[in-house]
């Protein structure tokens, strides 16, 4: 039996593919995805859509934006309408002849001789899997160049277009859209439409749409939305890259059922090719977002969306307008949308007021003492007299910072300059790598042949979470080159890749079997050279500084070790760099380059020279930086503060006040 086909013509497609759902944003995924964007330096469109619910997401989706090789998806689907109705015949062998190759992604061109046969379907199959550009061309060369944009605006998708063959810019067919966005353009709300309507085979038949979602299947790529997915996830998609364009599109197969998510970005700041580049990364931070989103639901498909740091959007300007109404005294917090350090206190104090955990997250019983949340035209009516006015600012003393507490040190004489709630202990993010980094420079000096010893990174290693030196489960690299993938990208992987190969250098916490593993070991010793130094108001639970009961430091502590690891030559030279590039051993037994960039952006300033960066939810955005000025240096610690870039502006204000504030004192009496 044949099977039946769905070829839809233009009355019943633009009906059919323009239908967008009214449907808000949904909270939870808002959450997750705000603070990516916003942080993301370049152009960002987003639509996500639960194929089987009603859960979705979207960002600037209806913006037109360039598609790379994305394009080549509504090739595809072109090629399958037109086998469908008779104009082509997926089985028809075509010829590769010299003139038909180019450039770029594929294997054509580099692997096959002019002369070799393939048939159409398989020059489909290698479009997709490879990005296959001289495959690329000859499909279009079968089907028409025109017809994928004829076709796509018959189905009310007029943003859907390949402008030009593949490296052929002189073919275009749309020569001012070919010049704004390059060999593609689209919108991500019209290419989810595709992937929805693939996905419930209303497109072409059954058969065919099976056939195009296997294609997706075998993509290659797994840079951009497969990258951070955990193994077994299934995803049919197909991705483009170009200098400035990352994208990437397709249905994620979940256990939960399956989601369609399409990224694009355009005029990226960071244009570099490898693993670290900031557009892929965004990719698969959105993607990893969504299988949480559905990994984690609950049962109740209906329940409230948990508000926690990051947030943004109605809900928590709602939030924020209940908790200044409810709380006595009033936090006066701005009510902006943004969840922030500041939220985040006035939830923990009203769970604290109400007996409910105190986790700082609006979960489901906070929501639900603070029910109901005031709208906007509510907030007048209930809104106490505002508070009398304080006393006017201070004209001298050290300057304002959106920190929790801060600590400045002379760095030479280990002297305290100037502290805010400097012995008060906090969670400290990444900044406990300084720890972990001290721990084997010392190591290395007393046995400096450990510095040239292979670290054999495990699977614990390579599936610990957050930020990442890329390095995976088998391959090898020397310890003093992997100290460097510590502390540049800040890598919470080479932490326990450390601790894991040092350990057993170190007596154990105890006699119990449990805590004889070597990881165990690295942290036991983390605790007792603090305690060595002075560090009265510190304690590790683990290596890289991920957010755990017990995990905490002060700035004066920080500072302390800060400085004592500023004794050894090596840490100095590591936490000063600003890149490095890296030659790892596969576990297939070839090599492979990693380039490592350090997250601390006050290196790009000269006279800074260290030391290290953290973020987590719980500690917020904290810095340890160090800065030497003629024969002077001080050593600045920021904990808590409010954002990623306030770290910054915090500290350089402090070191500024700091450096005048040494040379204006008056020197010591002989």
């Amino acid at each position: 039996m044949r099977p039946r086909l769905r070829v839809c013509f233009p009355a019943v497609c633009i009906a059919l593919f323009c239908a967008v759902s009214d449907a808000e944003n949904d909270p939870q995924l808002e959450a997750r995805l705000s603070l990516l964007v916003s942080e993301h330096q370049g152009q960002v469109s987003i639509a996500i859509k639960e194929l089987d619910g009603d859960v979705e997401f979207r960002h600037k989706a209806d913006r037109a934006m360039p598609t790379a090789s994305l394009c080549k998806l509504p090739v595809m689907i072109e090629t399958y309408r037109q086998a469908a109705v008779g104009n082509i015949d997926l089985e028809q062998m075509i010829e590769l002849r010299e003139e038909d190759k180019v450039p770029g992604s594929g294997i054509l061109t580099p692997h096959f001789s002019a002369g070799t046969k393939i048939s159409l379907r398989d020059a489909v199959r290698l479009m997709m899997a490879y990005s296959d550009n001289t495959a690329t061309n000859l499909v279009l060369d079968q089907i028409g160049l025109k017809s994928t944009a004829d076709t796509m605006t018959r189905w009310g998708l007029s943003n859907t277009k390949i402008h030009a063959k593949v490296f052929r810019r002189d073919s275009s067919l749309f020569p001012e859209r070919s010049q704004k966005y390059g060999l593609g353009s689209t919108t991500a709300s019209e290419m989810l439409t595709l992937l929805t309507r693939l996905y419930r085979q209303e497109l072409v038949s059954e058969d065919a749409c099976e056939t195009m979602l296997n294609h997706l299947l075998a993509c290659q790529d797994e840079s951009k939305l497969a990258r951070f997915l955990p193994n077994g996830v299934k995803i049919a998609h197909k991705t483009g890259s170009v200098s400035n364009v990352r994208c990437d599109a397709g249905i994620l197969y979940l256990p939960q059922g399956a989601v369609a998510v399409c990224v694009l970005t355009n005029e990226n700041q960071d244009r570099s090719w490898g693993e670290r580049n900031a557009a892929e990364i965004l990719c698969g931070r959105v993607a990893e977002a969504v299988y949480h989103r559905f990994a984690d639901a609950d049962a109740n498909p209906d329940r409230p969306a948990e508000l926690q740091l990051g947030a943004t959007g109605r809900l928590v300007e709602e939030l924020q307008r209940t908790l200044n109404v409810r709380l006595e005294p009033s936090p006066s917090l701005a009510v902006d949308g943004d969840f922030g350090p500041v939220t985040q206190e006035a939830v923990e104090i009203f769970q604290r007021d109400r007996k409910l955990e105190v986790t700082g997250i609006a979960d489901i019983p906070t929501l639900k003492a603070l029910s109901p949340l005031l709208s906007e035209d509510q907030e007048t009516s209930q809104l106490e007299a505002l508070p009398p006015l304080e006393p006017a600012d201070a004209l001298e003393g050290p300057p304002f910072v959106t920190c929790k507490a801060w600590v400045l040190i002379d760095g030479s004489s280990g002297e305290l300059v100037a502290e805010q709630k400097g012995n008060t202990s906090l969670p400290m993010a990444s900044t406990t790598k300084m720890m972990t980094a001290y721990l084997a420079f010392q190591a290395i000096a007393e046995e400096p042949e450990l510095a040239d010893s292979l670290v054999t990174f495990s699977e614990r290693a390579d599936m610990t979470r957050g930020s990442t030196s890329g390095v995976r489960t088998g391959e090898q690299l020397p310890l003093r080159e992997l100290l460097y993938g510590l502390l540049l990208p800040s890598g919470n992987d080479a932490s326990v890749a450390i601790a894991e190969h040092l350990g057993s250098r170190y007596s154990p916490a105890s006699d119990r079997e449990e805590d004889q593993g070597a990881l165990a070991r690295f942290i036991h010793q983390m605790n007792v050279t603090a305690s060595k130094l002075g560090m009265e108001n510190t304690h590790y639970v683990n290596p890289h500084g991920l957010d755990a009961d017990d995990h905490h430091a002060s700035p004066r502590d920080l500072a302390i070790l800060a400085r004592a690891a500023f004794q050894l030559a090596s840490f100095r030279e590591t936490v000063g760099t600003r890149r490095y590039l890296c030659i790892v051993k596969t576990e297939d037994g070839p090599t492979r380059q990693v380039v490592w960039n350090n997250t601390n952006q006050l290196l790009n300033v000269a006279g800074y020279d260290g030391v290290k960066t953290g973020t987590t939810g719980d500690a917020g955005a904290c810095l340890v930086s160090s800065l030497h000025r003629d024969d002077d240096w001080l050593i600045c610690v920021v904990l808590a503060a409010q954002s990623s870039g306030a770290r910054y502006v915090d500290s350089r204000n402090l070191f500024r006040w700091g450096f005048q504030n040494l040379r204006n004192r008056e020197p010591d009496c002989q």
